[in-house]
C-alpha cells in the first residue's frame, strides 16, 4: 500500500476546514497544513488533526505556498487539497482502494473535480479531470531497446474518484486584485493567467472589474499578439467593456474583429443581443441570442451559449407575442445542463 501526505495551504478557513479534514483523515498518512496568515480559529482546528502546521508569509503567490507545503511532505505520494473540498463516503472508499492497488510507476493520478460552476468558479465544465495525487520523488527511466531515451512525460492515471468542490463564498474580488498586482509587478500575465482573468470576469465580474481590466486587455491586443482562443477571449472582454462604457463605435469594432474569421464567440453574440434589446429592437436581439445559443461556442463562460442565452430567447419571444415559443425556450433553459470536460 502506498503512503500519502495530504498537503494544504489555508487562510481563515474555520468554517470548512474540519469538514474537509474529516473526509481525508482515513486516507492521509500525514497531514501538512501551511497557514498563510489566518486570524480566525483555522490553526486551532487544524491542530486536532495534525502537529505539522507551518506558517508561511503570504506574498501573493499560491505556487510558492504550495511548493513550501510540498517540501514538508515525507510520504510516497502527495495529495493536494483545498479546504472547501470534500470526499464523500463512496469516494473515500474508492480512494482507500486506490492506495492498496496503485502501481508505483504511476506518477500523477487525476480525479474528477465536481460542482465547478458554483460560487463563481472559472471553469466551463461542472465536472472535469484534475491532477490531484502526485508521486513525491520521480524516478527517471530509460526506454526502448535501441535508440534509448529517458521518459520525460509523467505516467498519468485517470481515476473514477470524484471530489466535491463546496465553496461557501466567491473569491473573485481577491483574484481580480491578484491579477492587477501581478500586472503591476511583472508587467504582464502569462497566457494561462490571462485566460483565467477573462473567464473570471465573465463568471463573476461587475462593471468596475471589467473597466479596471480594460487597460491591460487593450495593451494585450496591441502589443501581446495573442492568437486563437486567447485572442477571442480578449476580444470578448473588450467588447463587454466598450458596451459598459457606452462606446458604440468601439463595441461594434471589437464585435466585428471577433467575428472576422466566421467564428464569433457566444459572449459577443449575447452582448449584441443585450445591446439591441436595450435599443428596443427585439427581433434583432432575438437573432443574436439565437446565435449565442445555437450557432457559436462560448470562450469564457459556458452559460452564454447555454441557459442564459435560452432564457433571453424566452424573454424576447414573449415580448414578440410568441407565447408557445417562449415556453419552449423556458423549458430548454431549465433543463440545460453543463457538459463534462
Amino acid at each position: 500500500m502506498v503512503t500519502i501526505s495530504v498537503c494544504m495551504i489555508v487562510k481563515d478557513e474555520e468554517r470548512v476546514l474540519a469538514r474537509c479534514l474529516d473526509s481525508l483523515k482515513e486516507i492521509a498518512d500525514e497531514i501538512i497544513i501551511v497557514d498563510t496568515g489566518s486570524v480566525d480559529r483555522t490553526k486551532e482546528i487544524a491542530s486536532n488533526y495534525t502537529e505539522k502546521i507551518y506558517d508561511f508569509k503570504w506574498g501573493d503567490d499560491f505556487s510558492a505556498a504550495r511548493n513550501y507545503a510540498f517540501s514538508k511532505a515525507t510520504m510516497e505520494y502527495i495529495y493536494s487539497a483545498d479546504a472547501d473540498e470534500v470526499l464523500d463516503e463512496e469516494n473515500r472508499r474508492q480512494f482507500l482502494l486506490l492506495k492498496q492497488v496503485l502501481d508505483p510507476q504511476i506518477e500523477i493520478v487525476q480525479m474528477y473535480y465536481a460542482n465547478q460552476l458554483e460560487h463563481g468558479t472559472v471553469y466551463n465544465f461542472d465536472r472535469e479531470y484534475r491532477p490531484k495525487l502526485y508521486k513525491r520523488l520521480r524516478q527517471f527511466v530509460w526506454e526502448e531497446p535501441l535508440h534509448e531515451a529517458v521518459r520525460l512525460s509523467p505516467v498519468i492515471f485517470d481515476s473514477d474518484i470524484e471530489i466535491l468542490h463546496l465553496p461557501e463564498q466567491c473569491h473573485a474580488k481577491r483574484d481580480f486584485s491578484g491579477y492587477q498586482k501581478t500586472i503591476r509587478r511583472d508587467g504582464e500575465l502569462s497566457p494561462k493567467l490571462l485566460s483565467m482573468y477573462a473567464r473570471e470576469l465573465f463568471v463573476s465580474g461587475e462593471k468596475e472589474d471589467f473597466l479596471e481590466a480594460e487597460e491591460y486587455f487593450t495593451k494585450v491586443v496591441h502589443t501581446g499578439n495573442p492568437e486563437g482562443d486567447l485572442l477571442k477571449m480578449v476580444e470578448c472582454v473588450l467588447a463587454k467593456c466598450a458596451h459598459l462604457r457606452g462606446d458604440v463605435s468601439a463595441f461594434f469594432t471589437m464585435c466585428l474583429h471577433n467575428a472576422a474569421d466566421g467564428k464569433a464567440s457566444s459572449e459577443v453574440c449575447y452582448e449584441l443581443g443585450l445591446y439591441y434589446r436595450e435599443q428596443g429592437q427585439i427581433e434583432e436581439a432575438y437573432i443574436w441570442f439565437a446565435n449565442a445559443a445555437f450557432e457559436t461556442e462560448s470562450q469564457c463562460n459556458i452559460h452564454y451559449s447555454g441557459d442564459w442565452a435560452l432564457q433571453r430567447l424566452c424573454e424576447c419571444a414573449g415580448e414578440l407575442g410568441n407565447a408557445e415559443e417562449a415556453a419552449q425556450y423556458q423549458k430548454m433553459a431549465q433543463e440545460w445542463t453543463c457538459p463534462e470536460a
